[in-house]
């Protein structure tokens, strides 16, 4: 390996990553990918199976070796460091709680490792266990205690000997709805708190999207893009970024020009025209994404068929509580829309012809892919 570069000179950076490559055999899980976390930041390493996104996590906290590339942590490079002395805490999916110890015991379990004294052990251990929920549970056992409160068991022992960088392997993979959705806001709260740099694997887009500082969307071991929410959801770079994050309507196109600040291009066999923000690299676009909640419907009063607008039958109607999908039906191919549900009847029914149309600032031009 090459020595690490720049090691000193972003002292703001909690984690970095220089080329980091990994491979199973003939299989390259992780490409020479680079990454740089600043502390106190939020991030989650989002994508599908096999995306890379544990192999992420594994290697940052010592349970894998890289085959490439350096691991900075605080500035130190710890590639080659075993877990214990890389100063991360690592909260996994199934828990891995001692069964025979009390939920203070599996707490007090790394602080007693590192020697501090009884008093102070039990200092932190009952200023952790109120901070989680646990200050009533802390004589049971794992074996009396909910998925939830077993997970909470998880995150306090990593939390109690406050270790720089956390690091999160799907936690709440395993609860129900509800409590998952619970986790969700008192690990987000945690963070605020108390400041910690998290890196969170998960491939639940909801989790990413609401719990997320900045989401590290990964890709047949690549970063597909890197952006807060707000931007991936909004303004994705690719294909697989429309399509992995919401519901998307995505519209193939070719021959796509630039005129002034924006782009246009015919799709559908060319009976409709699309328009859309200007971006780098036109020649490179592949594709238009509108969002379902950015098209509004209109009675059928003409063809409906000019720019940023097309027309069809409506093929179903979904009610969702606050929100409405329409179902149009473009000559074989789908167009979502989602509106806000109305007190009353929906003035459209199953079968009516609509115009559904939308501005160019919602027309986003997108590539197939990373070009690597």
């Amino acid at each position: 390996m090459n020595a690490p570069t720049d090691k000193m000179e972003h002292p703001t950076v909690a984690l970095r990553l220089q080329q980091v490559r990994k491979t199973y055999g003939a299989f390259v899980a992780l490409h020479a990918l680079d990454l740089d976390v600043p502390p106190g930041e939020f991030l989650a390493v989002l994508g599908p199976s096999g995306s890379g996104k544990s192999t992420v996590l594994s290697l940052i906290a010592g349970l894998a070796r890289p085959d490439g590339g350096h691991i900075l942590i605080d500035g130190a490079d710890t590639t080659t460091l075993p877990t214990h002395k890389r100063g991360v805490g690592v909260v996994f999916q199934n828990y891995a709680l001692f069964p025979h110890m009390s939920v203070f015991q599996n707490i007090a379990f790394p602080l007693e490792r590192r020697g501090l004294s009884k008093a102070d052990v039990k200092h932190r251990v009952e200023d952790v266990c109120r901070r989680v929920g646990l200050a009533h549970a802390m004589a049971r056992r794992p074996e009396e205690l909910s998925g939830g409160q077993r997970q909470r068991v998880a995150l306090a022992r990593c939390l109690v000997y406050a270790p720089s960088i956390i690091l999160m392997d799907e936690p709440l993979a395993a609860l129900d709805k509800r409590m998952r959705n619970q986790l969700q806001n008192e690990i987000r709260q945690l963070h605020r708190d108390l400041g910690t740099t998290i890196i969170y694997v998960t491939h639940d887009q909801h989790e990413a999207l609401t719990m997320a500082d900045r989401i590290c969307l990964m890709n047949n071991g690549k970063i597909e893009q890197l952006a807060t929410p707000g931007h991936l959801y909004a303004a994705p770079e690719t294909v697989f970024a429309a399509e992995f994050l919401g519901d998307s309507n995505i519209f193939e196109c070719s021959d796509v020009r630039q005129k002034g600040d924006l782009l246009e291009a015919e799709v559908l066999e060319g009976r409709i025209m699309l328009q859309g923000p200007a971006r780098d690299l036109a020649s490179s676009i592949d594709a238009f994404l509108v969002r379902p909640e950015k098209i509004t419907l209109r009675p059928m009063e003409d063809d409906g068929e000019n720019v940023n607008s097309v027309s069809g039958p409506i093929k179903d109607i979904i009610f969702s509580g606050p929100t409405t999908r329409f179902v149009i039906d473009l000559n074989g191919r789908n167009l979502i829309v989602d509106q806000v549900s109305a007190p009353e009847e929906t003035l459209f029914s199953v079968g009516d012809r609509v115009v559904a149309s939308w501005t160019w600032s919602d027309c986003i031009a997108l590539t197939l892919g990373k070009k690597q």
